[in-house]
């Protein structure tokens, strides 16, 4: 295992997410969409770099709104709540890019948006299960 800071450690886990993210989110747009990576790469890094800048605003947004109800534990409601929100928001900002660089419908780009939000289910889980295995923070060595 490999001990790193905690900023060092979020910033590794950053810059790696989304560098495999784009790379398997432009394969699955390239099947979705039938066109090549020359055209789903760019929306690949555009959908990832909305997500990421998306990530820090909702989540700023969404902490102001916890102290201000002044909420003192994340139950499962809130944390539901959160994820629906992130993931609302993402799609309002990814939707009509699909439309526009695709050339589709709203059925369309509902379904590329709903496959990649499926993919990155899964992926999230599987990079960081696989990153926590390799990457520890020192508090959690032996």
């Amino acid at each position: 295992m490999i001990t790193l800071s905690p900023f060092k450690r979020r910033l590794v886990y950053v810059l790696s997410f989304e560098l495999l993210g784009i790379f398997f989110a432009t394969l699955v747009l390239m099947a979705l969409s039938g066109s090549g990576a020359e055209s789903s790469l760019p929306v690949a890094v555009l959908v990832s770099s909305t997500a990421v800048v998306w990530n820090y605003v909702y989540n700023t947004l969404f902490e102001a709104w916890e102290r201000r109800r002044q909420f003192t534990a994340r139950t499962f409601k809130i944390r539901s709540l959160h994820a629906l929100g992130f993931e609302g928001g993402l799609f309002l900002f990814c939707l009509p890019v699909y439309m526009l660089w695709y050339g589709v419908g709203i059925w369309e780009a509902i379904v590329m948006e709903a496959a990649l939000l499926l993919f990155f289910l899964v992926y999230t889980f599987i990079f960081t299960l696989l990153f926590d295995q390799v990457f520890t923070l020192p508090h959690m060595t032996q």
